[in-house]
């Protein structure tokens, strides 16, 4: 059964999408849609009005067939069938009507839409650009500039919006669609409108200057560094002002092709797909019930405990932090209610809406005012000892079912557990810095989690818009314990010949969004100071990958905060800049291990941390730490920074080949030592067996 359906009303031809879940052109949708126009140019109908059923109109392409060949009829053909129809086209449109599905309603020669309605082409997001006439059609209807803001943001925008900007036509605030816009379509029949084709419209050449191309050229060249699609999409709209629409056509068909064949596509599409794959537990049933969250305690009012609490504010939900005494607790209080203002001031927040947050964050200095709150998540310094303390006293003071849960970035959650007479009740929600900032929510099961607390994590995570992550217990679960090689790498490339300026730059040229030695900084050098002295020396590794960084900490330069580290930080803007100094003492250390330091090129430095992120992360995978290899890109992806239009390291070793990643490790091992350069044993059997990574999880599912 095809999911078009025709019916006439009135006089009126109604085609009807009805492909669950969200009206997606599949290639029955596309197929459907030409039949159904074309043969109605010869029936009764004097006009045709395209509408959806379900909660959406057409929300883009069909994900399914994403990665395999497409079949005709292609999307501009079928568009373009639309548009050139003889009897009047009218599209209803209500949810969202995104990428090819907002581009088959341009073709349309009418738009309608209830208030609710949002429209976009987000195509950005995955490295493409609309290449069904997005960037032909709407500067046309629209002019340059919101073609481009809509087209580069990737953001949908509102109905009323869209109307201003003339790419709807008319907005129902309310009531049964169908029958508002069957009355609409009626109405532009009896007018006598005319076809009013998009690709027929001349685009006004008094609203745009000709240095506007040139501005976002530049503009996206920060904002979406190294990514090439930004940049054709700029080509194709500025061809839109130049060219006949059917040569603009072939302009934007050409680039859209080009993006589409691009690892920085693919990279980016198979994000797109981790991101909803990670929020699946593998051996969690789906109708496993969830414990009713409702009211939340935060253990520590610092920063992060902060940042956690308004995460949950900002999703309605009334938060209580607890601090040691009333001086620490009314700065933390005061701290959140600082960073809500200033959002209000920046136009982000409304003054209201504010304060609003603010309200919703109590503070208390005793325990006993956590009895009956459903969720603790204790965020104090990292120390087994302290963790004790807290964890005993919760599990004197909270309710039976509350659930137990710790930030820390580290430390063994089994052991935490142990510290309650509820273990199946304790679990790791490990947010990252800024809290209220950072989507990535490490959610770390240990042994005795109950299945219902796992299932209540997930669920929370996706109320508070974070992007959850299955890890299990581990020494810095998924993302730290890769990061520690990394910042392995980083030292030993500092001492062994690399300055900071060159390390920063040249991950950051890559893609990186920070350079390792400014995040450190950022961070604060003690932070990593105090994890190292709760480690023994054979866990702390080779001296030459924390010197550095220790002695820096006891000279007193702890970063941005001290106002020094590895860079030197203007005390007013924060601004930074390189320190001469430093390298004096990166000299001075490396002559006292009797290390001769020599140039490193960047090709060397991106090689070394990005096979120690590599190498582990196959480490982390064969021992059943992550759940899948994508969830390791989802970490680093959305948690440290990492490309995401190179997919993330795992998807990346994939890119770059595995036997090639393996050749370059061992080749590593030959020169360094096997001490840190030692392959992983899942990525040796890989490339011994010739199995491709995919082959490899199917097979262990």
């Amino acid at each position: 059964m095809s999911p078009v359906s025709y019916e006439i009303i009135e006089n009126i031809g109604i085609i009807t999408i009805d492909n669950p879940p969200v009206n997606a052109l599949s290639h029955a949708v596309r197929v459907g849609l030409v039949e159904t126009v074309l043969q109605a140019q010869n029936d009764e109908s004097d006009a045709l009005l395209l509408i959806c059923t379900g909660k959406t109109f057409i929300a883009g392409a069909d994900i399914s067939e994403f990665g395999k060949p497409p079949q005709e009829p292609f999307l501009p053909d079928v568009l373009n069938t639309l548009e050139q129809s003889d009897k009047l086209i009218v599209a209803a449109l209500h949810g969202q009507a995104l990428g090819g599905g907002f581009e088959t309603a341009l073709s349309c020669h009418y738009r309608c839409a209830l208030a609710s309605a949002k429209v976009g082409l987000p195509e950005v997001n995955l490295g493409l650009l609309p290449g069904a006439g997005g960037t032909q059609r709407t500067p046309r209807l629209a002019g340059v500039k919101v073609a481009l803001d809509l087209i580069l943001s990737g953001k949908p925008i509102s109905a009323s919006t869209a109307l201003e900007d003339h790419l709807i036509d008319h907005v129902f605030a309310k009531g049964d669609l169908k029958t508002q816009a069957l009355a609409y379509t009626k109405e532009l029949v009896a007018q006598k409108a005319p076809l009013h084709r998009a690709s027929e419209q001349e685009i006004d050449q008094n609203s745009f200057d000709g240095a506007i191309f040139d501005q976002y050229r530049k503009t996206y060249a920060k904002k979406l560094r190294n990514q090439n699609s930004p940049q054709l999409i700029v080509d194709c709209v500025e061809a839109a002002t130049k060219e006949n629409f059917t040569d603009g056509m072939k302009i934007e068909r050409d680039a859209f092709l080009q993006c589409r064949a691009s690892d920085q596509s693919a990279g980016l599409r198979h994000i797109f797909f981790a991101e909803r794959q990670a929020a699946k537990i593998k051996d969690l049933p789906r109708d496993t019930a969830t414990r009713d969250i409702q009211s939340i305690a935060i253990i520590g009012a610092g920063l992060m405990g902060g940042g956690i609490a308004m995460n949950f504010a900002n999703a309605g939900i009334p938060v209580k932090m607890l601090e040691i005494n009333d001086d620490a607790l009314n700065k933390g209080l005061a701290n959140v209610a600082k960073i809500y203002r200033s959002m209000a001031a920046k136009n982000r927040i409304s003054p209201e809406e504010s304060e609003k947050r603010i309200a919703l964050i109590s503070g208390t200095t005793d325990y006993n005012d956590l009895q009956d709150v459903d969720l603790v998540i204790e965020a104090v310094f990292e120390s087994i000892e302290v963790k004790k303390d807290v964890f005993t006293k919760l599990d004197q003071v909270c309710k039976d079912g509350a659930i137990l849960a710790t930030n820390t970035s580290y430390l063994d959650i089994n052991e935490i557990a142990q510290f309650t007479k509820r273990p199946q009740d304790v679990i790791g929600l490990h947010f990252f810095s800024p809290a209220h900032i950072m989507k990535l929510l490490e959610i770390v099961r240990a042994d005795e989690t109950a299945d219902d607390v796992m299932a209540s994590a997930m669920a929370l995570a996706r109320k508070i818009k974070k992007v959850p992550v299955q890890a299990r217990v581990c020494y810095g679960f998924i993302g730290n314990r890769m990061l520690r090689q990394y910042q392995r790498e980083v030292q030993m490339c500092l001492i062994e010949g690399a300055s900071p300026e060159q390390i920063d730059k040249s991950m950051m040229d890559w893609g990186m969004a920070m350079g390792p030695l400014m995040v450190a900084d950022l961070a604060g050098l003690d932070i990593s100071y105090k994890a190292r002295q709760a480690l023994s020396d054979e866990q702390k590794g080779d001296p030459k990958s924390y010197r550095i960084p220790d002695v820096l900490f006891e000279m007193g330069r702890i970063g941005q905060k001290s106002g020094s580290g590895y860079y030197i930080y203007d005390p007013e803007t924060k601004a930074r800049t390189a320190d001469p100094s430093v390298n004096d003492i990166i000299e001075r250390e490396a002559a006292a291990f009797g290390v001769t330091r020599k140039a490193m090129s960047d090709e060397e430095v991106l090689n070394r941390l990005s096979l120690a992120l590599i190498n582990e992360g196959f480490k982390i995978l064969e021992e059943g730490i992550a759940q899948r290899a994508s969830d390791i890109d989802v970490v680093y992806c959305f948690g440290y920074g990492f490309p995401k239009y190179r997919g993330g390291p795992m998807f990346f070793a994939q890119t770059r080949g595995l036997n090639k990643v393996y050749e370059d490790i061992c080749a590593y091992r030959e020169s360094h030592g096997d001490l840190y350069w030692t392959p992983s044993k899942l990525l040796q059997n890989l490339v011994e067996t010739n199995t491709s990574l995919s082959d490899w999880e199917e097979s262990t599912q």
